[in-house]
């Protein structure tokens, strides 16, 4: 407030200056300043008196171009709830609201609101690790398990493994529970994903745990496919597959009640669907996995 009225206190000494020497042009440059200035300051100065001096924003307080509210709304609710990106915000507005809005405009929202970082432990990647794409579906079939952990409200535990398995084309995934693990549940998958895939799989890859030794191995190979273990100690080397454990426990488990197997399985059964069927994926320019099928075919 006080910077507000030395400034007006500086223009009223200017036009002062003007009336006494009747000469705008020396006033201009005596106090360094344009004439364009100066006669706007005099027609506000006569229009609303000393109020018209101050300095006021340069911009409307509503621009005209401001992404609208309820589009706001819904960045920042997929951000909080789902840890989107700019990008993939862009393409679930687009798909599920028919709303345009780029991603730079995305990033706006989110930095104006403080979430334009997203938590601790989500941006992580390997740095070492030169990435890749086949290109045929059903080439190479990227397979893990995800260890979950449920806890009711009397604080007993219960634990459950979901055995994973993606086409590194077309990523593609099958999903399916079980409560032990173990190499007869991992065989059991494998028998589950040739009958539900929609194309031949030529190649198993897996880590080296204890669910995928000399049994699960020679059924595999049986099976007329190829089963190939990754560098002891580098998960990144099956990074997609881990890369959509981290979108299960984003966009799924947290926002899961475990209340039984029954439900369990059903609502898997939901998320596998929409993730197949409705989920803009990156690595397809926010194409679902059986649209960039319906492309690689």
């Amino acid at each position: 407030m006080a910077k507000d009225q030395q400034e007006i206190r500086r223009k009223l000494r200017i036009l002062d200056h003007a009336k006494q020497s009747g000469d705008v042009s020396k006033t201009c440059r005596y106090f360094g300043i344009g004439r364009a200035s100066f006669y706007r300051w005099r027609s506000a100065y006569q229009d609303r008196g000393e109020a018209g001096l101050t300095n006021n924003r340069s911009v409307p307080h509503n621009h005209p171009n401001k992404t609208p509210d309820a589009v706001a709304q819904k960045v920042l609710h997929l951000r909080k709830n789902y840890h989107l990106g700019p990008i993939r915000i862009v393409w679930y507005l687009e798909r599920y609201h028919g709303l345009k809005i780029s991603d730079a405009g995305v990033y706006r929202i989110l930095k104006r609101n403080g979430v334009n970082r997203l938590p601790g432990g989500t941006r992580v990647r390997k740095i070492h690790t030169k990435r890749y794409n086949k290109q045929v579906p059903g080439h190479q079939i990227q397979m893990d398990v995800k260890f979950l952990t449920f806890v009711d409200k009397t604080g007993n535990k219960t634990r459950r493994f979901q055995y994973t398995a993606i086409d590194d084309a077309t990523r593609i995934r099958s999903l399916k529970i079980y409560e032990r693990h173990t190499q007869a549940n991992a065989i059991d998958f494998v028998d589950h994903i040739v009958a539900t895939f929609p194309f031949r799989i030529q190649e198993i890859r897996t880590d080296n745990g204890h669910e995928f030794q000399a049994k699960f191995h020679w059924h595999v190979e049986d099976k007329g496919m190829r089963h190939a273990y990754i560098k002891p100690s580098s998960p990144q080397l099956n990074g997609k597959v881990e890369r959509s454990h981290r979108s299960d426990e984003q966009e799924f488990y947290q926002l899961l009640s475990y209340t039984g197997d029954v439900d369990l399985n059903a609502k898997l059964a939901e998320w596998e669907k929409f993730y197949n069927l409705a989920r803009p994926h990156g690595a397809h320019n926010g194409k679902t996995p059986y649209e960039a099928l319906g492309e690689k075919l």
